[in-house]
């Protein structure tokens, strides 16, 4: 296993760009599964290599649904990655998540209908573990990394994936608090399980906009949410977001430790190998090329 770090950074509404990058340079990369949202730029911080994707594109053009998670994670495992950190704007499900405060996100409760969510179809049947379906390590570095930048910071947040665009109903809002979901958000689901599928430790920083339309205001008036409210909030934590990254990649340990992600392969097929189908194995190369090349 890679004994050298290189940070995948998923950068989701209002996070665009990253600090610090040296030798930075915007590289196209191609994959079995349809393009990309963008061009993977690629450098490093110190000795630390960085591969940052901007989710729904520069200029965000691409919807939540519409979305290739599947290219997304290929692209990056292709440009090396041993980790990936992902950051995504939220609304809050809780009081006290209020609005500019971080989400380190625990697990998932997965509501998207729409969007394909596995590599491994008819002919390469696999099915990997999500029970705790993010990298406590990578989650732990994350939390103190917003610490030392100031920020507020809640940990073991739940999030509720939505289909989206569209926000959701009040009776949706009251029923995902009554699930115990913490935050809500339109992006991170399929992302997590398919990075879980391509061997890549995964964290999730959920960045709180907005209070979801399940509250009331101090008068008793309902609430809803409102974009430009939600717009000038993700322009600040923009900023906080690229502090923490420069920080969680600087406090990152000289060598990178296996982790059981990196090898959760290994049990997790069950076509025989007589049944696999050649053409999806040349489709997954890049995603499970270290299992494939043990056949």
């Amino acid at each position: 296993m890679a004994s050298e770090w290189c940070i995948g950074i998923i950068g989701g509404s209002g996070l665009y760009d990253i600090d610090g990058l040296e030798d930075e340079q915007w590289i196209a990369i191609e994959t079995p599964w349809g393009d990309p949202s963008d061009e993977v730029l690629c450098g490093r911080i110190g000795d630390v290599k960085v591969r940052f994707l901007p989710r729904h594109g520069r200029g965000h053009p691409i919807s939540p649904t519409e979305l290739n998670a599947r290219a997304n994670i290929d692209a990056l495992k292709r440009a090396g990655c041993t980790d990936i950190l992902a950051i995504s704007a939220v609304g809050s499900l809780r009081e006290e998540i209020e609005p500019g405060r971080f989400a380190v996100v625990e697990q998932f409760i997965d509501r998207t209908v729409q969007r394909d969510s596995t590599f491994f179809t008819s002919g390469l049947v696999t099915h990997v573990s999500m029970a705790d379906p993010v990298c406590p390590r990578l989650s732990e570095m994350a939390a103190k990394a917003i610490s030392a930048c100031k920020g507020k910071v809640a940990v073991g947040a739940t999030y509720l994936a939505m289909e989206g665009p569209q926000f959701s109903t009040r009776a949706e809002s009251r029923l995902y608090r009554q699930w115990g979901a913490d935050v809500i958000g339109m992006t991170a689901m399929p992302e997590a399980k398919l990075a879980r599928e391509a061997e890549l430790p995964y964290a999730l920083i959920g960045m709180a906009t907005d209070y979801d339309c399940w509250r009331v205001d101090e008068n008793g008036d309902a609430t809803e949410v409102d974009v430009p409210q939600v717009i000038a909030q993700m322009g600040a934590n923009g900023e906080l977001a690229r502090d923490m990254v420069a920080k969680f990649i600087e406090s990152l340990p000289k060598k990178r430790k296996p982790s059981p992600i990196d090898t959760v392969l290994d049990d997790a097929v069950i076509t025989a190998p007589d049944e696999h189908d050649p053409a999806l194995l040349a489709k997954l190369d890049a995603v499970a090329g270290r299992l494939l090349d043990q056949d």
